[in-house]
Order: structure tokens, then sequence, then C-alpha cells
């Protein structure tokens, strides 16, 4: 493939990349992608099918896991405009996403921005590869909302930092291979005396325990750090200065998950459910009017919901990156979606409410699950209620109620 620089042909890199991709996209692909297929990726991951495995290894050849990233770190090198053109020609496609990754999401960025050059090179071209599964290290008991007052202690030992404490809400952290951790190296400060280390979840003292939730399922842990020693060279920034990092991570986490709009509910469509579940009228419209129109209400809201994620994305990707808007972007995404999945259950009526057994489909069955597990929504990447705090404070330039 030739190497289209940001001001080469677009029209031309447009027909190379979709000639490559419908070259190179598995077949086998095409089917609707699972919770359990999502490619994680990592040292410990499980591919059920060869081909995610042969399509991730594809695309992060040619950088394109992270197709905005340097070169020199395993990325694409695209330029926006070349960046959009890839977007476009893989939703055409409707093609799977080659890897999903907390490093190329979060980590990744605030690496680019802060890390040093031995870090860079060490840490990134994993992340783009997926060799490397990524797990967060921020929550702690007593420390969720008010995320500065966490307690981990990061003592200097001389020739290694030594780490005792606890986190929780750790997502897939029995799963991952590595975490990004904030701690505390200064008990007399709050926000100026945490800083950021990355080190192995393999690492002696570390245990991940998996969190069951009302859901089912198990995809949060408490992880528990017993005397862990981790080099000095993996402190990402200055001592004492994680907390602007983390201030930072955390904007590119709300913005990711903004833009997934979280997503749930199995394979089903909300309105082709109600339709066959409540049925339709003489003019082929849903039968139940109050259903129809708060139905018709929240696909309103959703399609103004991602014009808006689409203009955030571009202003991010013209200045320095995302902004505290991405507050209110996140704040609206676990609305609607705990909006759409309580919907889908209404619809569904008595198929809306099997657990297990006969008589139901897997999507069916997906869906209440998908139901209470947005309840976590308004909880993770920051809470609705601290988002909204952001946003007055940030965005509105209002004062706190004395």
């Amino acid at each position: 493939m030739a190497d289209f620089g940001g001001g080469g042909d677009l029209e031309a890199f447009r027909a190379d990349t979709r000639a490559w991709l419908e070259t190179n996209y598995p077949p086998s692909l095409n089917a609707p992608m699972s919770e359990d297929d999502a490619p994680w990726g990592g040292k410990r991951f499980q591919w059920k099918n060869p081909d995610a495995k042969l399509w991730l290894d594809r695309m992060a050849e040619r950088g394109w896991t992270a197709p905005m990233w340097p070169k020199e770190y395993g990325g694409g090198g695209l330029s926006k405009a070349e960046n959009k053109v890839l977007e476009q020609e893989l939703r055409r496609l409707k093609a799977r996403p080659a890897l999903m990754s907390f490093g190329v999401w979060m980590l990744g960025p605030v690496l680019l921005e802060y890390a040093t050059e031995e870090q860079k090179q060490r840490f990134l071209p994993q992340i783009v590869r997926g060799e490397t599964r990524w797990c967060q290290g921020y929550s702690e008991p007593g420390a969720g909302s008010d995320l500065a007052s966490l307690q981990t202690k990061c003592e200097d030992r001389g020739d290694h930092w030594l780490i005792n404490g606890q986190k929780v809400w750790t997502s897939y952290a029995d799963q991952a291979d590595w975490i990004f951790c904030l701690v505390r190296t200064d008990t007399t400060k709050k926000h100026e005396g945490i800083s950021f280390v990355l080190f192995d979840m393999a690492s002696p003292g570390v245990e991940a325990r998996p969190i069951k939730l009302i859901s089912g399922s198990s995809p949060f842990c408490e992880t528990f750090f017993d005397n862990v020693k981790v080099p000095k060279d993996q402190l990402v920034g200055k001592v004492n200065g994680g907390w602007d990092i983390a201030k930072r991570l955390l904007q590119y986490e709300r913005q990711n998950i903004s833009a997934s709009g979280f997503g749930g509910g199995g394979g089903l469509d909300l309105v082709e459910a109600a339709k066959t579940e409540v049925g339709v009228d003489a003019s082929g419209k849903l039968a139940d009017g109050d259903l129809r129109a708060r139905i018709a209400h929240h696909r309103m809201d959703a399609h103004a919901f991602m014009l808006t994620v689409r203009r955030a994305e571009a202003e991010s990707k013209q200045g320095s990156g995302p902004s505290a808007a991405v507050s209110i972007i996140k704040y609206a995404a676990a609305k609607m979606n705990q909006e759409r999945t309580e919907l889908l259950v209404e619809a569904l009526g008595l198929q809306g409410l099997g657990w297990e057994g006969e008589g139901f489909t897997r999507d069916e069955l997906a869906a209440p699950r998908a139901m209470l597990r947005a309840k976590g929504n308004s909880i993770e990447g920051g809470t609705s209620e601290v988002n909204l705090n952001v946003v007055a404070k940030r965005v509105l330039g209002l004062l706190d109620h004395q």
C-alpha cells in the first residue's frame, strides 16, 4: 500500500483503504459480536474465533488499532482526515473492532503526553499489538467520588517503590496483565501527594477478587496490594504529579464511554422487538401509543446525542484533546443507555423476564442482564453527580454552593 501523508490524495487513500479492508477482513466475523467475543487481547486472552486474532494482527501490523498514534510507537501515523476515512470505511464494511483496549482508549493517550521516551517505546507498541491487557487502579473503598482521598500507599525504598493498599471496581483486573494505578506518595497533601505508576499484575503481592453483580457477571474486582515491589522507572511523570495525569486520563475514559453509548441489550433492535412482542395497528405503527411515543422520544434523543458526540470528537481532534465537556456527554450516555435497556425489557413483556432455560433466545436473555448492568453506567467513569459538578464548575463556571 502506498504511504499517504496528511496532504495526500484522500480519495486515493480511501480507495486503497477500502480495497485492503475488503481483502483482509475475515468473512467469519460478519456475524453479530456477543460480549464473549469482545477482542480484549492480552497474554491470557482466549480467542474463540482464530479469525478474530488474525484480524487483530493484520490491523496492528498497519498500526490501525491506534491509527493516529505516531508510527515510531507502532501507530498508524494517519492524519485526522485519513483517520476519518478509515472510520467511515470500517463502518461501511460493518467491521468488528480489531481490538478493545483500555490501553488504546485511556492509557496510551496520556503516555504520549506524559511518559518518557523509554516508557513510550516500551509500552505503546505492545498496546497497539494487543499483547498487553491493562486495567485501571483508581477507585478505593472510601475514595470513589472523592478520588483524591485515595490511601493506597507507595513508599520510596531506594531502588524500588513499595505499594500497599486496595482498589475497588477494577474492571477485568482478574484478566489483566498490567495496571495503571494511582498511589499516595505524600501523606501530608491531598491532590499534590498522588503519583501515577504502572506495574505487572503478576507481581508478588497482587490479588484480584471478582465482584459478582446483579446482572450475574463479574467484570469488576476488588484488588489488593501487599508489599508489591515496583521498579522506579515505572512511575509516569513526576513524583506527586499524578493528579494531573489522572484527570487527563478520566477525560479520555469519559470520551470513550460516551462515544460507545454503552450499548447493551444483545442483538435486539428496540423498535423491531417492540413491534414483534406488542404488535402493530392497521397502519403498521406500534399498537401501544404510549410506548410508541416514549420509544420515538428516545430515538430522537439518541440521534441528537450521536451528532453531539461526533461534533465533540471533531473539536477534540482540532484542539489538545478532550475537554471538560465530555462530562456532559458521559452523563447523557449513561441516562440514555439506562432508558433504552428499560424500554427494551418493557417492550419484550414476558420474554424480557427470562434469566436462563428454554423458551428464550440468547438476545432475550441478554436484555434483562443489560438493563441491570446499565445501572452501573451512572457510577463508572465518574458518577453522574460528579460529572454534573464538573459541568457546573468547568463548563458553566458556577461556584460551589456555600
